[in-house]
């Protein structure tokens, strides 16, 4: 089962309602310069986020600005990032967002396997192409000046 986890204002969580969640999940971490996925993993989609934010962004891929989507937003996993970095509040989603709407929509990105090694795969290989197009536009960008 999944969902979100809902807070009150003085932070106790909210009773969850059960949710049933199937398919798989694909994070990543982005370079927000250049728009380039530094590194990714794959999930079933009823894993929770906020467990994989630690695997996803490691010490070679940050800088001084770090951001999460709200899906990671946990207390242990700001102190983890304030630890290592001056992240903010994990609001900022719309970079990463853009990488997963350009794979659906320009690629048409819909995976449907069975077993995660082979959704890990095709996501793995979408996440390639998607860098090969980002760095084809920064190229053209700086021939043209």
């Amino acid at each position: 089962m999944g969902g979100k986890v809902r807070y009150r204002e003085d932070g106790t969580p909210l009773p969850m309602i059960a949710v049933p969640v199937f398919g798989y999940k694909s994070h990543i971490s982005i370079d927000r310069r250049f728009g380039f996925i530094r590194s990714m993993a794959v999930t079933s989609a009823k894993e929770a986020d906020g467990r994989l934010l630690k695997r996803v962004v490691t010490t070679d891929n940050i800088s001084g600005d770090d951001w999460a989507d709200s899906a990671y937003r946990s207390r242990s996993n700001e102190k983890w990032l304030s630890a290592r970095a001056n992240a903010a509040k994990s609001s900022v989603r719309a970079h990463v967002e853009h990488v997963f709407a350009h794979q659906k929509n320009r690629f048409g990105l819909f995976i449907r396997t069975i077993g995660l090694k082979r959704a890990e795969a095709k996501l793995t290989l979408a996440n390639l192409a998607y860098n090969f197009n980002r760095l084809i536009f920064h190229e053209r960008r700086r021939a043209l000046g």
